[in-house]
C-alpha cells in the first residue's frame, strides 16, 4: 500500500470519527432518550445516535472512498471494489451511553484480506482520539498528543484485568474468566471499548470477552498492536470475527492468561 494510499485512509478514518462525535454528542446524556431493544430474550439497546452516527460515516465514505466495502453495526455490509474493508460500530457500548457513563466509543477499522490494518478508537465526550496503525500509535485529548505503548512484562498475578460484563457470556466463558480473574492483582468491570483503549495505553494488562462481533475487535486490534500488545481469541488465533477474545499489553502476560482460558 502506498503512502499515498495510507494518508487518503488516515483522511477518511479522522473524517468519519469528527462526523460521527457531531452525530453522538447531542444524544449523549439527553434525559428521555429513546432506546429502542434487539432482542426479545435480554437488553441490547440501539439509539438514535447509533444509526445517526452510522449514517454520518457512511456519508463520508460515499464522498471520500466510494470503492470500498463497509461493515457496520446498524446497516450491514455493502460491497467495494478495492479489497478494502471499514468495519464500523458507531456507538461500542450503548448500554453505557444510555447510562451515561463516557466508556462507550465510535470504533473505526480498515482491514484487507489479512484482518485490521488501521484501527481508531473516539470517545466523543472527553475528546480522545486513539489511533492506530501505518506507523501511528498516538492519542490525542485534552491533555495534548502521546505516544501509545503498552505495558511492559509482567507476572498475572500483578496484572489489572478489564471486562465490560461479569458474566462474561456461557456458563463456561464466565468460569474461564473467572479462573484469570482469580489470578490477577485487580478486576474492573464496564468498560466497553475504552477498556482496550487503557491497554494501548499501559495502563492496564488484559481484557478478556465473549459474545463479541467483527465490528466490536477490529479497531482495537489494530490499536493496540501499533501499541505493541497482542489481541488473539482464548486459544491464540486471529480474533477478527470476534468471539472469545483476549487482548493483552505483552507476549509474556498474554501466555499466563492464555494458558488457563484456553483449558475451557
Amino acid at each position: 500500500m502506498t503512502r499515498t494510499e495510507q494518508d487518503s485512509i488516515i483522511e477518511a478514518a479522522f473524517a468519519m470519527a469528527d462526523a460521527a462525535r457531531s452525530a453522538i454528542l447531542p444524544h449523549f446524556r439527553l434525559q428521555g432518550l429513546a432506546a429502542d431493544n434487539k432482542l426479545e430474550d435480554g437488553f441490547d439497546p440501539v439509539t438514535e445516535g447509533d444509526r445517526a452516527a452510522e449514517r454520518a460515516m457512511r456519508d463520508v465514505l460515499a464522498r471520500l472512498r466510494p470503492q470500498d466495502a463497509i461493515l457496520g453495526e446498524e446497516y450491514g455490509a455493502s460491497k467495494g471494489t478495492s479489497g478494502l474493508t471499514w468495519v464500523l460500530d458507531p456507538i461500542d457500548g450503548t448500554r453505557g451511553f444510555i447510562s451515561g457513563t463516557p466508556t462507550w466509543g465510535v470504533l473505526i477499522a480498515l482491514s484487507d484480506e489479512t484482518g485490521p490494518v488501521f484501527g481508531v478508537i473516539d470517545q466523543p465526550y472527553i475528546r480522545e482520539r486513539f489511533v492506530g496503525g501505518f506507523g501511528q500509535a498516538h492519542v490525542d485529548g485534552p491533555s495534548g498528543r502521546m505516544d501509545l505503548r503498552c505495558r511492559e512484562a509482567g507476572a498475572l498475578a500483578d496484572a489489572i484485568l478489564l471486562s465490560t460484563f461479569p458474566e462474561i457470556g456461557s456458563p463456561t466463558e464466565r468460569a474461564a474468566f473467572e479462573a484469570v480473574s482469580q489470578g490477577v492483582r485487580l478486576t474492573r468491570y464496564g468498560m466497553d471499548c475504552y477498556g482496550y483503549a487503557l491497554v494501548s495505553t499501559g495502563q492496564v494488562d488484559l481484557v478478556i470477552e465473549a459474545g463479541l462481533n467483527a465490528y466490536d475487535i477490529q479497531a482495537p486490534i489494530a490499536v493496540i498492536e501499533a501499541a505493541g500488545g497482542i489481541v488473539t481469541d482464548w486459544q491464540g488465533r486471529p480474533a477478527h470475527d470476534g468471539g472469545r477474545v483476549l487482548a493483552a499489553a505483552n507476549p509474556e502476560v498474554h501466555a499466563e492468561a492464555l494458558a488457563i482460558l484456553s483449558q475451557y
